[in-house]
């Protein structure tokens, strides 16, 4: 079976889940011990940050 490919960088995956305060568990349990709502609240937040680094080049 193929691997599935990530949208996001692990670098930006790490640099959202210690911003939102959950790195600690993926250190200790990786990616598949996060919370649903965890997952969500990164998912948002790299949208958040995509659109951010859109306006910066739209200025």
């Amino acid at each position: 079976m193929a691997k599935k490919r990530g949208i996001m960088s692990e670098r930006l995956k790490e640099e959202i889940a210690k911003e939102l305060g959950f790195y600690d568990v993926v250190e200790r349990e990786g990616w598949g011990g996060i919370k649903a709502r965890d997952a969500g609240n990164m998912v948002k937040r790299a949208i958040e940050k995509a659109e951010q680094g859109v306006a910066q080049k739209n200025k």
